[in-house]
C-alpha cells in the first residue's frame, strides 16, 4: 500500500513537472520566434523573415481555429476556474481573436495539475478536464508541425547556401530536430490515460518512441533543406503536389475526428501536412501495412529529393563541395533504415496493445462502446463507473477515436 502510494506520489510531479517544463518551452520558443525575426530584419534578410512571419502567423491561426472549434462544442463541460471565469465574461472568443486561446487551455492545465498535485488526486476525478487536456496535446503536436519542422528546414536550407554549417550549428540543428520528435512522443505519452494501468506506458516505451521517430525525422527534414538549399523556388511545388496527395490520402481513411463533416477537411489538411514530415495514425486497422506504404513512399520521395541535390552539387561546384555527397546520401539513408529499424522494435515489445474490453473505439453506427473496465474507476463516481453506453460528442469522441487509432 505504501509502495503504491509513493508511486502514485511520483507519478503526479511528473506530470506536474511535464506541465510546467512545457509552458516554459512554449513561451521560450516564442521568444526564439521574436528574435529571428528581428535577426533577419537586421540582417537585410526580407524575403526570409517574410517567409518566418508567414510560418509564425499562419501557424497561429490555425492553432486558435482548432482551439476554438474544440472549445465551441465543450462549452457546457468547461470545469477549471480560469475556463469558466472566461467563458462568464464572454472573454473566449476575444481570446482565440488574440490569438491567445492557446494560452487559454495552457492555464487551465496548469490549474488543474496544480490541484490535483497539491492534494494527490487524480484528475479523472475532474471529470472532463482529464480529456481537455487532450486537446491541448493534439494542438502542440500542430504547432510542432505548423510551425516548428519547416521552421527547422527553413533555417538548415539557409544556413547550407550561406555554408555555415559548424559544430555548434549542427548540434542547434540536432537540438530543434528532438525537440519535435520530443512532441511527438510528449502525445505518445498522453495516451497513457487509456491504460487500466498507467505505469505499464513505461519511460523505455516513450525513449524508444522518441528514438525511432527522431532518426526519421532527421533524414526527412535534411533532405528538404538540401533539396531548398539549391532550388528553393521548386520546394513549394513540391510540398504543394506531395500534401494535395497526402490531403486525398486522409480522405480515403474516413475520419470522423471533427463534429462537422466541413471542419473535417480541415484537420485532414493539418493531418496530411504532418504526414509530409512524420507518420501518424488517424484510423484503424492494420497499421503495419499501413506503415510500409507510408515508409515506402516517403523513403523515395527522400531519395528524391536528395537525388536532385546531388545533381546540383555536381553541376555546380563551390561552397556546397564541403558537404560530400558519398558520405551524407549513406548516411540519411542509414539513419532513415536504422529509425524504421527502431519501429519494429517499439512495436514488437514496446507498445501498449489496447484490450477492446478496456478501451473504447467507434462502432458501424458511428457510437462508441463504453468499457467501465477501462478507466480508473477508484477516481470515479459509482455512478459514472457504471454509466450505460451512450454516443460520445466532442472532446470524448475525439480521444476516444486517437486512443482506438493508437492501440490498435
Amino acid at each position: 500500500m505504501v509502495e503504491t502510494e509513493e508511486r502514485f506520489t511520483l507519478f503526479h510531479l511528473l506530470e506536474y513537472l511535464f506541465t510546467l517544463v512545457g509552458l516554459l518551452f512554449f513561451l521560450l520558443d516564442i521568444a526564439l520566434d521574436i528574435w529571428t525575426v528581428v535577426s533577419f530584419y537586421q540582417d537585410g534578410a526580407y524575403v526570409y523573415m517574410a517567409v518566418m512571419i508567414f510560418l509564425l502567423l499562419g501557424s497561429s491561426v490555425l492553432l486558435q481555429v482548432f482551439s476554438w472549434l474544440w472549445y465551441s462544442d465543450s462549452l457546457d463541460k468547461i470545469e477549471t476556474k480560469v475556463e469558466k471565469f472566461a467563458k462568464r465574461h464572454l472573454l473566449i472568443k476575444p481570446f482565440h481573436f488574440l490569438q491567445l486561446g492557446v494560452y487559454l487551455r495552457y492555464t487551465g492545465v496548469i490549474e488543474t495539475s496544480t490541484r490535483d498535485f497539491r492534494h494527490h488526486t487524480n484528475s479523472f476525478r475532474e471529470g472532463m478536464a482529464r480529456y481537455l487536456n487532450q486537446d491541448l496535446q493534439m494542438l502542440r503536436l500542430f504547432e510542432t508541425f505548423f510551425e516548428s519542422a519547416p521552421q527547422l528546414t527553413l533555417m538548415m536550407s539557409i544556413i547550407l547556401q550561406r555554408g555555415e554549417l559548424e559544430l555548434m550549428t549542427g548540434l542547434k540543428i540536432l537540438t530543434s530536430a528532438a525537440a519535435i520528435a520530443s512532441s511527438v512522443a510528449l502525445y505518445h505519452r498522453s495516451m497513457r490515460i487509456y491504460l487500466p494501468e498507467k505505469h505499464k506506458m513505461s519511460w523505455i516505451s516513450t525513449g524508444v518512441y522518441f528514438l525511432w521517430n527522431l532518426l526519421v525525422i532527421i533524414p526527412r527534414v535534411t533532405a528538404l533543406a538540401l533539396f531548398c538549399s539549391v532550388l528553393p523556388c521548386y520546394i513549394i511545388a513540391h510540398f504543394l503536389s506531395l500534401w494535395m496527395l497526402l490531403l486525398l490520402v486522409a480522405w480515403s481513411q474516413k475520419t470522423n475526428y471533427m463534429e462537422h463533416p466541413g471542419w473535417e477537411w480541415l484537420f485532414r489538411a493539418a493531418v496530411a501536412l504532418i504526414w509530409y514530415f512524420c507518420w501518424f495514425n488517424v484510423s484503424t486497422g492494420s497499421i503495419k501495412s499501413k506503415s510500409i506504404f507510408y515508409y515506402s513512399f516517403m523513403a523515395l520521395d527522400t531519395v528524391m529529393l536528395l537525388g536532385f541535390w546531388c545533381w546540383k552539387v555536381f553541376e555546380y561546384a563551390g561552397c556546397w563541395s564541403s558537404l560530400n555527397p558519398y558520405k551524407v546520401i549513406p548516411t540519411l539513408l542509414g539513419l532513415y533504415v536504422i529509425g524504421i529499424l527502431v519501429k519494429m522494435i517499439y512495436y514488437r515489445w514496446f507498445h501498449p496493445n489496447g484490450d477492446k474490453e478496456k478501451i473504447t473505439e467507434p462502432t458501424e453506427d458511428g457510437k462508441y462502446r463504453r468499457a467501465a473496465a477501462h478507466m480508473d474507476t477508484d477516481f470515479m463516481p459509482e455512478d459514472t463507473a457504471a454509466a450505460p453506453a451512450q454516443p460520445f460528442t466532442g472532446v470524448l469522441k475525439r480521444s476516444r477515436i486517437m486512443a482506438a487509432n493508437f492501440y490498435f
